[in-house]
């Protein structure tokens, strides 16, 4: 039998608070290392039996059980999360973290729309001398960009959204992603790309990851270059089978844990290829190629 076990625990005592990331840099290490480890959890079953076991400790200040203060915890989370709103990515739990400390918002797709943004912006306005890091989480299968795909690869598809106008702003958005991969992935992998036998999968999957690196510059842009705190905004892609989190980089081989997304438009047609080039897009491709 295999038993997984995470437990979250708080003492009443009287220790002090846990420490927060003192800047952007050192949210991401934690949120590295906290995926890490929850991945390393997962690992330990794998192929075998046995209880893997996790004690996430928590603050009793945030859940409103500090001695002798009764009142409602005080917001003091480290880093935002956008992540998608599929249910198989639990996004505290895949960080290793607890309450209050990651302001979570959950969308299909994890796209940027008027009303996730103004969530974002009251995090920054109201919780600022807190949060240090702003994340995209993107995750692998993801059903708004596979649809937005699907669209990309048979235009006809559209037609079945002619009323739902709701859906329609949510493909939109991942469309134009979508387009700008595909051509990167002509450019990398030739133009017969388009009859390699994954080909689907692997623009879905490059897609994912670009999706989630534009919302990150996006957000930079948007909110994070106008704080004076110096938050940044962060990208990753959570797999889903893996329990990891992936993010190909522009200027780096490696892809494991979040990055920070390109700087310019010119870094971002580097990214492009560097999301096409990647071992993990490169091996659906040639795949029975």
């Amino acid at each position: 039998m295999k038993i997984v076990e995470i437990t979250y625990r708080y003492e009443d005592t009287a220790a002090p608070p846990r420490a927060r990331p003192a800047d952007a840099e050192e949210a991401r290490e934690r949120l590295d290392a906290g995926s890490r480890a929850i991945a390393g959890l997962l690992d330990d079953l794998q192929g075998g039996f046995g209880t893997a076991q996790r004690i996430i400790r928590v603050d009793p200040r945030d859940l409103g059980l500090a001695p002798g203060d009764h009142s409602a915890p005080r917001q003091r989370p480290y880093a935002a999360v956008l992540g998608c709103s599929d249910a198989r990515v639990p996004i505290e739990l895949i960080f290793n973290e607890g309450p209050n400390d990651l302001f979570v918002v959950r969308v299909a797709g994890n796209g940027l729309g008027a009303e996730v943004l103004g969530s974002l912006k009251y995090a920054i306005d109201h919780l600022g001398d807190s949060l240090k890091i702003f994340v995209v989480l993107g995750h692998s299968g993801c059903g708004a960009v596979s649809a937005a795909v699907d669209i990309f690869l048979d235009p006809q598809n559209y037609l079945a959204l002619a009323g739902k106008h709701s859906l329609r702003g949510i493909l939109d958005r991942a469309i134009l992603v979508v387009q700008a991969v595909a051509k990167r992935m002509a450019t990398t992998h030739g133009a017969d790309v388009t009859r390699r036998p994954r080909y689907r999968e692997a623009l879905i999957e490059a897609a994912i990851a670009a999706n989630a690196a534009l919302a990150a510059y996006t957000l930079q842009h948007e909110i994070g270059s106008a704080d004076p705190n110096g938050i940044r905004a962060a990208y990753g892609v959570y797999l889903l089978g893996e329990h990891r989190v992936w993010a190909p980089r522009s200027d780096s081989v490696e892809c494991g844990g979040l990055a920070y997304p390109p700087s310019d438009p010119a870094a971002f047609a580097r990214f492009g290829d560097a999301v096409a080039a990647s071992e993990r897009i490169a091996a659906m491709l040639d795949e029975d190629a």
